[in-house]
């Protein structure tokens, strides 16, 4: 993972952290753009990234296993952020949700581990950016699955 793409992961996280720790409406439609501007992005960079391997060999069996790995632990570290924010129904009727410093510390842990998901792919293919190019698509999964699972427990919040 080149120096550029930790600096972009950071500032992503960084602003996504931001933004987690305020209180704010559960329906609100800004984190549907978010989403929807990672996964573009993401789907873009890693079919570069992909390019960028296949022009000098075909992708390993140990490089989509691990393409697989930084997928699932991307949806693994949205399920359990999604338990560590809080969720309740204001005295007007709106759900509200924010997160808790768990919360933002597990997002540091995950962009932990994401780099170094990232240069153990790129050292695995040898060649290319791949690693780095999973930042925007790891991003998109991990956030899409607390949002869903955040939504999913605000529907039973009374």
């Amino acid at each position: 993972m080149n120096n550029a793409s930790i600096v972009i992961g950071i500032v992503i996280v960084a602003l996504v952290i931001r933004r987690q720790l305020r209180t704010r409406p559960v329906h609100g439609k800004g984190g549907v753009a978010l989403l929807g501007f990672l996964g573009l992005m993401g789907v873009l960079a890693f079919t570069f990234g992909v390019a960028s391997v296949v022009k000098e060999h075909p992708l390993g069996g140990l490089t989509i296993a691990l393409l697989a790995v930084c997928f699932l632990v991307a949806a693994g570290f949205g399920v359990v952020r999604a338990r560590t924010v809080e969720v309740w129904r204001a005295p007007g009727g709106e759900l509200l949700r924010k997160g808790t410093p768990v919360t933002t510390a597990l997002w540091l842990v995950s962009l932990a581990v994401h780099i170094g998901l990232d240069k153990w792919i790129d050292h695995s293919t040898g060649t290319g950016l791949l690693g780095a190019s999973t930042v925007y698509l790891y991003l998109a999964v991990t956030l899409t699955v607390q949002d869903v699972l955040v939504r999913r427990r605000a529907a039973s919040v009374a």
